[in-house]
């Protein structure tokens, strides 16, 4: 078996691309096979009009950021971002230069005489980013370098990482698991699934135009209605996918509008998310959704609340996706 396997794949100069995929589907080997560390047993990189394939990580053009950052700790800050250039043997004050204008594109200006532990964990992973973007490669390669910090943490720095993209215009290519990163940051994701790519896309084509059960499953929360459930609803087989939020609950009998498809079953638990509620509807044919409703604070619907009162669970017949390769088992994100 190869962890990679025939892929094909053009990413555009000054793209944010991301590749998204489960543990062991092969992104990471992609992005060490970029940076020089792997060589493919067949195929070429090209990096612009550069067969880069046979070329030792030290001559590609390409810098790397690692999760654990990788920044001396007895080095002040700017140190650290002069360091690839003490290496290639640039002299003093071209180098300080330009290490502060890269502090300065990650908004660090004033920094520099820290040491990396009086930075905070977001300020940290910015010093190895600067220090990437010191040596100016034509792309930068970022393996998962937000998985080290907490929650809030990590979605600021989302927002931060792709401003500092937009401003120093060269290509990120990012590597990540978390599907919600992947959306937020990316101009295109490529997901991956088993060595191979199930889809590359924008981050809407994913999400509204899945390309397989697979991509449907992974990228956010989707539900499968097929077989009996499928027969029942539209009259006709097939496998299909339709996401939480475009699903809503209304009393059972109740009229629905023109164009909505409706399926009966019971609320057997309510998940309270803060922003949102989700709700486990049990149909009549055994299988479940998950229907999602936003907390709007609101008295326009009732409380969702488990019971054994028969409701009816009401969606649009645009809002379901017709998958391809229905009988792959989906992955479900909570």
């Amino acid at each position: 078996m190869h962890a990679v396997e025939d892929l094909d794949v053009e990413i555009a100069d000054g793209e944010f691309f991301s590749m998204l995929g489960p543990s062991g589907s092969g992104k990471t080997t992609v992005l060490r096979m970029l940076a020089g560390f792997e060589r493919p047993t067949r195929g070429s990189i090209l990096l612009g009009d550069h067969d880069a394939t046979g070329l030792p990580p030290h001559r590609r053009d390409v810098n790397t950021v690692f999760q654990d950052y990788a920044i001396f700790p007895h080095m002040d800050v700017l140190t650290n971002v002069e360091y690839g250039l003490r290496v290639k043997r640039v002299d003093r004050r071209q180098r300080r230069r330009r290490a502060e204008e890269a502090l300065a594109a990650v908004r660090l200006e004033g920094y520099g005489r820290r040491r990396p532990t009086q930075h905070s964990g977001g300020q940290r992973q910015r010093v190895a980013l600067a220090r990437a973007l010191v040596n100016r490669p034509k792309v930068l390669l970022l393996d998962e370098p937000l998985g080290a910090l907490d929650l809030k943490l990590r979605r600021e720095m989302q927002l931060e990482l792709k401003q500092i993209q937009r401003d120093v215009g060269i290509t990120f290519v990012f590597v990540t698991h978390d599907q919600e990163e992947a959306l937020s940051m990316s101009d295109r994701v490529a997901v991956f699934r088993e060595g191979r790519v199930e889809q590359v896309a924008t981050p809407v084509e994913l999400y509204e135009r899945p390309a397989s059960s697979f991509v449907a499953g992974f990228v956010g929360t989707s539900n499968r209605i097929g077989g009996r459930a499928a027969q029942q609803l539209l009259g006709t087989a097939g496998e299909y996918a339709v996401r939480p939020e475009r699903l809503r609950i209304v009393p059972a009998g109740a009229s629905v509008a023109p164009g909505e498809l409706t399926m009966p079953g019971k609320v057997r638990e309510v998940v309270y998310l803060g922003p949102a509620a989700h709700a486990i509807v049990e149909l009549n044919g055994g299988s479940t959704l998950t229907v999602s409703r936003p907390n709007t604070g609101g008295a326009s619907e009732p409380p969702l609340e488990a019971s054994d009162r028969l409701v009816a669970v009401a969606l649009h017949r645009d809002s379901l996706i017709e998958l391809s390769g229905g009988t792959e088992k989906t992955e479900e994100k909570p």
